[in-house]
């Protein structure tokens, strides 16, 4: 038996399909999909546009960096460097993710922006061991630099960085990869007026370490903010339960549906940076409700946790001897 309520997005902002199948005697599975369908306008263009606004000024500020000996600006220049490539990575994964399911990836290719993120936390730490060691050198070793261009080329930074924010701003209400990018990109902007501050002191006092220090201060804050994409993306490889979803709570929802008695063998996963899995099996009586319960079971997992790929299988009887019923079994 396979039943399907489609629901446009015209009605909801989440298309909603439910789907109930039978197993056989005493077992009975529901399996939800909820996907948002208000997609960002062509990203693929505002990816290319930022990327190839932000590589240029890369170019700009490395050579800037070099003739004016700015320490500030060649670390500013390095972070962006990251960027190009997160956007790049960030790109990438979007166009894989959107690819339909394959037999031999029954998922498609959700998992890539996972994927995307833990490279990018890894890409942003070897930048910032290239960066530290030069900055170390330079603190060692104080070199006078030429503060005009700093601020100028820093300046520049912002209204790039700036810019190519904007190219995300619609995006992002609706799209977390999109969200990552925009929020990046406003960093960098408040990076690059951080090098303009650095270069005003200079001019105001002419105490060259200012350069140094506050490429520490940028290397500082891209630590930060890469640690936290490293620590995340490891959560998601690991399949652990996404942040802002309580099993606990999950838990007590299920329990708490009519007629149900028990649970096991839940499971609630990250399919991409963007989409939530559950699996869970029931302990019901027999000749429970049947498709209309499943609905509802998964339509409230969609609307109240934001989990749109629900998988329920029904036993009817605690007795059944269930393989999966041990919490310690996976």
């Amino acid at each position: 038996m396979c039943k399907s309520l489609p629901m446009s997005s015209a009605d909801d902002p989440h298309e909603h399909h439910d789907h109930a199948h039978g197993h056989g005697a005493g077992h009975k599975h529901g399996h939800a999909h909820g996907h948002a369908h208000e997609v960002p306008r062509n990203p693929g263009r505002g990816f290319a546009l930022a990327v190839a606004l932000n590589l240029a000024f890369v170019v700009t500020e490395v050579a800037a960096g070099l003739y004016s000996s700015s320490m500030a600006l060649l670390a500013d220049a390095g972070h962006n460097l990251s960027d190009v490539l997160s956007l790049l990575l960030a790109w990438g994964a979007s166009v894989l993710s959107a690819r339909p399911p394959s037999e031999r990836y029954t998922y498609g290719l959700k998992s890539s922006s996972i994927l995307a993120a833990l490279a990018n936390g890894a890409l942003l730490w070897v930048a910032l061991g290239a960066i530290l060691l030069e900055t170390i050198r330079r603190l060692a070793d104080p070199a006078p630099v030429q503060s005009g261009m700093m601020i100028a080329v820093a300046a520049v930074g912002i209204l790039v960085n700036g810019f190519s924010a904007l190219l995300f701003a619609h995006g992002r209400k609706t799209d977390l990869n999109l969200r990552a990018a925009f929020l990046h990109l406003v960093a960098d902007a408040a990076v690059s007026a951080g090098v303009v501050i650095a270069g005003i002191g200079v001019v105001m006092t002419g105490a060259v370490w200012i350069d140094p220090v506050t490429s520490l201060v940028i290397t500082a804050v891209i630590a930060w903010g890469s640690w936290g994409l490293l620590r995340d993306g490891m959560k998601m490889a690991l399949l652990a339960v996404p942040d802002g979803i309580d099993q606990g709570r999950v838990r007590a929802m299920l329990l708490a549906q009519p007629g149900v008695s028990a649970i096991h063998d839940l499971h609630i996963w990250p399919m991409s940076t963007t989409e939530t899995a559950l699996t869970a099996h029931l302990v019901m009586p027999a000749g429970y409700p049947g498709d209309d319960f499943l609905h509802r079971v998964t339509h409230d997992l969609l609307h109240r946790f934001a989990i749109g790929h629900a998988t329920i299988q029904i036993e009817t009887s605690i007795a059944s001897d269930c393989a999966l019923e041990s919490e310690a079994v996976v």
